[in-house]
């Protein structure tokens, strides 16, 4: 076995886990608008539990019936006890300790979409210019330090292992913890003591609902972020010892509110710096002399194994790494560490997809087959095809890499002299490295795998004729849109792809034309190499291509770097040393030495291949950026899905 303090068992109570890997408590959408387990989430956690997890936790579990959303689990009535059995008994049949997470999620209550429920605070909460939301009464705060005892006894009967008290994150424990949000003058106010009396009656009250040889996690933040009068370290750990007492035995240290920008640090990513919340953890742990959990953006079984060894923590969360491969405890303790599909913090499928309501539920841009569990169980054909894949970028590799496990024999086609597209090219932007990493892993795994893989081919008509193949996909990826104005073609002026693929070297006085992601990009990379920065951007605002989290992070490096950004501007001419912008209807002048044009990319053209095709009754498929330019997460699940129609 690989990575032995990792993959160690561990005892808490009477409760004995295989391993120290956590799979959290994460939102998914998947219960169908309803408050019930769905066979979707089932499937979801039995597949991590066979791929080697610890423990499973559920989503967010309400306990209290008035403020429990639709859409949200719940724990808060005994007509939930029967699906809540289900997910318990799966887990388990699967290999995994079942925890079950409760929750009262005060202001996060408003933005769930349904308006029939009761927000719990502890003090008044302004909500837009006339409507105020009462702080709670001393009768709503003995109701729910009761709810949360009835809901732990219904754990205990729906036959879980554990339970863990969320008590951070802005929900209505924290807020009561934290002087950011307490303004109370009564027993439940004021002092540390006094802030916290809220959340050690609800330990007691659960505590009081569970057998003794129970485990009781909370998961705590380590302090508060961006918040006037928010929770210190020094607070946490003293509130901590006192919880202790009233019966948590496990500590799980996130970070993070919704209420700030903030908020990038519960869903952290790719911009955060991988465990940037261990050292927290590892003070916490040696200050109150208890088991531990690290958390944020633990996404490899080396640096969650040394965390183990160094006894920073206990436990370790390894929460969207599962998501993107669900046998990652699996691979990693037979020492298969290259055949992990690696987590790269987009937030593209997990985070914003569980914010967007047009998504139905969360997904995985390293993982289409997330919340498809049962309906993507691989099938092995009877009917082997050759398959020319054209093009070598991630869509390209996904689609090939598939078909190869489907049983077909696939065949990739790349003009240039390496494998990854456009994904290398967006790693080499700061911060993104892990990008960069994936589409290079990609190439390999499928080069493992015994993929032919020729490069430096351009597909002809005569190429397609000698491979003779029965289905080809096309996969040729975009390329940038040239600027359509006056001076484009000057010496001076160059495009994204060419400055981030280390073609041209930018300095002085530089304009970018375009403040979407990739201009941004831009703006970073060659900050510092440059003397001074400007961004024009049509739109009303720059990144609003970007996922909240993401962009938080991105604007937070602008303002640091010192790069300005100009919008509702568009550039009307390009001359030798400066830009020409209409801004809101007046005409400036920026003087620059360089000009960088970011405007976005256009599908390549193959109407040639398209042309051989149809003349020759060869099916063709056509996947990714050659349909038309989008987020790495359509094009993959894309490319997964035309493999499975073949």
């Amino acid at each position: 076995m690989y990575y032995n303090n990792l993959f160690s068992p561990i005892k808490i109570r009477g409760m004995e886990i295989r391993n120290r890997v956590e799979f959290p408590a994460m939102g998914t959408k998947m219960l169908n608008g309803s408050k019930y387990v769905t066979d979707q989430l089932i499937n979801y956690h039995v597949a991590r539990a066979r791929g080697g997890n610890g423990i499973n936790f559920t989503e967010v579990c309400s306990v209290y019936e008035k403020a429990s959303p639709k859409n949200f689990l719940a724990i808060s009535d005994d007509k939930y006890i029967p699906g809540l059995k289900k997910l318990a008994d799966a887990i388990h049949e699967a290999g995994a300790k079942a925890g079950v997470q409760l929750w009262l999620g005060g202001s996060a209550v408003m933005f769930s979409g349904d308006t029939d429920v009761n927000v719990v605070l502890p003090s008044e909460f302004k909500v837009g210019d006339d409507y105020v939301i009462p702080g709670a009464s001393i009768e709503v705060i003995k109701e729910c330090i009761a709810a949360f005892g009835k809901a732990a006894k219904r754990a205990v009967q729906a036959g879980y292992d554990a339970i863990e008290f969320h008590a951070g994150h802005n929900y209505t424990p924290h807020s009561f913890l934290s002087g950011a949000f307490n303004k109370r003058t009564d027993e439940y106010g004021g002092t540390l003591e006094n802030r916290g009396r809220f959340l050690i009656e609800c330990i007691e009250s659960i505590r009081n609902n569970i057998p003794e040889d129970m485990p009781l996690f909370m998961r705590i933040d380590a302090h508060d972020d961006c918040l006037e009068d928010g929770l210190t370290i020094e607070e946490v750990i003293e509130f901590c010892k006192s919880a202790k007492k009233a019966g948590v035995d496990v500590l799980d240290v996130s970070r993070g509110n919704f209420s700030s920008a903030a908020i990038k640090y519960e869903v952290p990513p790719v911009d955060l710096p991988r465990g940037f919340n261990v050292e927290n953890a590892a003070r916490i742990k040696k200050e109150t002399g208890m088991i531990t959990v690290a958390v944020g953006r633990i996404n490899a079984p080396e640096q969650a194994d040394e965390i183990i060894r160094s006894g920073k923590a206990d436990m370790v969360v390894i929460g969207r790494a599962q998501l993107a491969d669900p046998e990652f405890c699996n691979k990693a303790m037979n020492g298969k560490i290259e055949d992990i599909i690696r987590c790269v913090g987009c937030n593209q499928g997990c985070y914003d997809g569980y914010a967007s309501p047009e998504v139905p539920f969360i997904t995985c841009m390293r993982n289409p087959a997330l919340g498809r569990e049962a309906e993507y169980g691989l099938l092995k054909t009877d009917s082997p095809k050759k398959v020319l894949v054209i093009g070598g970028g991630v869509s390209g590799l996904e689609a090939a890499i598939n078909l190869k496990d489907i049983g077909h024999n696939p065949i990739v086609c790349e003009a240039s002299d390496s494998l990854g597209g456009q994904f290398v090219l967006a790693g080499a932007a700061p911060r993104k490295g892990e990008m960069k990493e994936a589409a290079i892993s990609m190439g390999e795994m499928a080069k493992r795998k015994g993929i032919e893989i020729r490069l430096s081919t351009v597909v002809t008509p005569k190429v397609i004729e000698e491979i003779n193949p029965d289905v080809v996909i096309v996969a040729v990826g975009s390329e940038p849109i040239n600027l359509k104005v006056s001076g484009a073609d000057l010496e001076n002026v160059t495009n994204s792809h060419d400055v981030l693929s280390g073609k041209v070297n930018i300095s002085g006085k530089v304009v970018i034309i375009g403040g979407g992601l990739v201009g941004l990009e831009v703006a970073e990379y060659i900050s510092g190499k440059a003397d001074k920065i400007t961004v024009i951007e049509m739109l009303d605002q720059v990144a609003k291509d970007l996922g909240q989290l993401r962009k938080i992070c991105v604007m937070e490096n602008l303002f640091a770097e010192s790069i300005n950004t100009i919008t509702n501007a568009k550039c009307i001419e390009i001359k030798e040393s400066s830009v020409v912008i209409d801004n809101k209807g007046s005409i400036e002048e920026i003087e620059c030495d360089s000009v960088v044009v970011s405007i976005g990319a256009k599908s390549r053209k193959f109407n040639e291949i398209s042309d051989y095709c149809d003349k020759n009754n060869i099916k063709y498929y056509t996947i990714g950026d050659a349909v038309r330019a989008r987020r790495a997460l359509n094009c993959i699940a894309e490319a997964v899905e035309v493999a499975r129609q073949i």
